[in-house]
């Protein structure tokens, strides 16, 4: 991130010395950032954004200094959620102090969160205040519209405004396949930009900076999505490691190992994450409604309030999956993430775990009723 820091060192030389709000502009400082920074600075402290977190400490982009280190001892609760992350603007001692500590952070405006893989199923913040969630999406490899939908589901909750971005577009053949595929993941992805782009060719990169020009975004995706190669043409410049996937199945190592703030030399800043293995969800109920938002829209027409869309009489959404409106891989998907987010929630909510118990004992009692009626019949 050097660069970075000469940068911002040379761009700054000339900016106003009032709470340095002009030389962090570039990094999404605004008024609003400022007033809620004021009685921080009247306690002498300096605001600054994290650009990289590291164990034990973290890199800001502070006032007319650039980038320095900073000890993150204050700021690493118990609760992984409110540990500080890349994004977060926070508030650094002044110069003279070794080492120099970063004291707090102001609240979030969007947070990206997700289920970590471990059993222990703990909730794992990627990136802060964040605008737009960038989802790439390799073409080298079969589209799996059910992880898009996840994806999308994360981004939605965060806050954020999710775009998904078709990367590796040259390898497609043609013009008319490409068509069909950006209409696949339109179909999975309702109100959220779709772009083809091709950073080898340089097709649709103008295109994905113009949307990411205002604000913080931040790029996701699995490893060999082309990430990498993408956040350096967005940046103009080798800004990250870029290493070549594998021909046998499009797959890629990890190339970017941390999560990195990089400014755009046409406006707004991008962090780049590590290629994402698993992407489990994390309380992002209103997430999967806005991703499946015709299947809620659908069901507002069902005949009972708590129906399951199952077997229910006079069900809306399973009339629509029966007239081919609704296309039946769309409603297993929004099925399965519906149960895996209520899994998760309920490790943490005994409101909603008493819910699900007393769910599973309805349907077991209206199973054995069937069942009943059944032998009744026969006999």
């Amino acid at each position: 991130m050097s660069s970075s820091s000469s940068d911002f060192s040379s761009s700054s030389s000339s900016a106003p010395s009032a709470v340095g709000a002009h030389a962090l502009a570039a990094y999404g400082w605004d008024e609003d950032w400022e007033a809620a920074f004021a009685p921080y600075a009247e306690r002498g402290l300096l605001p600054g954004r994290v650009i990289r977190v590291d164990r034990g400490s973290c890199d800001l982009v502070v006032t007319e200094e650039g980038v320095i280190r900073a000890d993150t001892t204050y700021v690493t609760p118990h609760d992984p959620l409110r540990v500080i992350c890349t994004g977060d603007w926070a508030a650094v001692d002044a110069p003279g102090g070794d080492p120099r500590y970063v004291r707090d952070y102001l609240p979030r405006r969007t947070s990206f969160v997700r289920s970590t893989s471990s059993k222990r199923s703990e909730g794992q913040i990627l990136a802060a205040n964040v605008d737009h969630a960038v989802i790439a999406v390799s073409l080298a490899a079969e589209l799996d519209l059910g992880r898009v939908e996840r994806f999308l589901a994360l981004g939605w909750e965060s806050g954020a405004q999710p775009v998904v971005v078709l990367t590796k577009a040259d390898l497609v053949p043609d013009a008319a396949s490409l068509g069909h595929l950006v209409q696949d993941v339109e179909t999975a992805a309702p109100g959220v930009p779709v772009l083809p782009v091709s950073a080898a060719r340089g097709d649709g990169v103008d295109v994905l900076a113009a949307v990411v020009s205002g604000g913080t975004s931040v790029l996701l995706g699995q490893s060999g999505a082309g990430k990498s190669t993408l956040a350096n043409a967005l940046a103009g410049a080798d800004v990250m490691d870029v290493r070549a996937v594998r021909d046998v199945d499009g797959k890629g190592r990890h190339t970017t190992t941390t999560r990195n703030l990089i400014p755009l030399p046409g406006g707004g800043v991008l962090i780049d994450t590590p290629g994402l293995r698993g992407v489990g969800l994390w309380d992002a109920g209103s997430g999967v409604g806005q991703v499946f938002a015709e299947i809620e829209e659908l069901a507002g027409g069902c005949r009972f309030q708590d129906c399951a869309h199952v077997a229910e009489p006079g069900c809306a959404v399973l009339a629509a999956l029966e007239d081919g409106t609704l296309h039946e891989r769309r409603l297993d998907s929004y099925r399965k993430l519906l149960r895996e987010n209520q899994r998760i929630v309920a490790k943490t909510d005994a409101r909603v775990r008493a819910e699900m118990r007393r769910e599973w004992r309805r349907r077991g009692a209206e199973g054995k009723a069937a069942m009943e009626a059944k032998r009744g019949r026969l006999r």
